[in-house]
């Protein structure tokens, strides 16, 4: 990985929205290590090197970032969710919480040092959830809150490192996660119709944003969380 392109690291890469992160990435021409539970499942990309990582496993972490020689970009965007009020079991709400909120802040602080070296840039992945409650899923309401709300810490802290911190915040996007949602008649139309674009969101409008806040047509933004939802917030 040393052709003069930038390098980004993007956690829960290799599916869903973190594989459109990851082509959005490739298409603004940079290199890109993705990382996730099933790198097998991502297609081939020029550019693209996958790997298998587990966010809560810290010597992991550690491992993955202690080979690298060199980082311009971190994006987190490994995450689960329990459905089916799931999330009120203890042991449930404290693994959702250990993999999208600790996890988060386990690559952060591990990618640290390289990306203070290279004056490089992090993109949390947060959620219409960081701003309004969900009654059925509170492990991830409360961990996509407190990654806004880590986002602006470490946007605050780390700026005079040279490290920008901000985060989007995707609305409903379609991928194999949301796929029962969009197959219910009653409640695909109920979003579309709180959605003023009217449609379903694509991974690869989040890879587009994330690509922005990664560049430098954004190095004066900073602590930002940006919704990428189509306007679903504004109603």
């Amino acid at each position: 990985m040393s052709d003069g392109k930038k390098l980004a690291l993007v956690t829960g890469g290799t599916r869903g929205i973190g594989l459109g992160i990851a082509e959005g990435l490739l298409e603004a021409g940079w290199e890109v290590l993705a990382a996730g539970l099933h790198p097998l499942d991502a297609p081939a990309r020029p550019g693209m090197t996958t790997t298998h990582l587990d966010v809560t496993d810290q010597a992991a972490v550690d491992a993955l970032v202690s080979g690298l020689d060199r980082l311009d970009a971190l994006v987190n965007c490994a995450g689960i969710i329990g459905r089916g009020g799931a999330e009120y079991d203890v042991e449930t709400f404290q693994k959702v919480v250990e993999v999208n909120l600790t996890g988060t802040m386990r690559l952060c602080v591990a990618c640290r040092p390289l990306l203070t070296k290279s004056g490089g840039a992090i993109v949390n992945t947060a959620s219409m959830l960081s701003f309004f409650g969900g009654p059925m899923v509170p492990a991830y309401t409360a961990s996509k809150g407190g990654v806004a709300q880590l986002t602006k810490a470490l946007a605050a802290a780390w700026a005079a490192e040279g490290i920008r911190v901000n985060a989007v915040a995707p609305g409903w996007i379609s991928t194999d996660l949301t796929r029962p949602l969009q197959e219910d008649e009653a409640r695909n139309a109920a979003i579309l119709a709180r959605t003023p674009q009217g449609r379903w969101g694509t991974p690869q409008d989040i890879g587009g944003a994330v690509a922005f806040l990664c560049s430098d047509a954004a190095a004066f933004v900073n602590g930002v969380v940006l919704p990428v939802d189509g306007g679903y917030l504004t109603v």
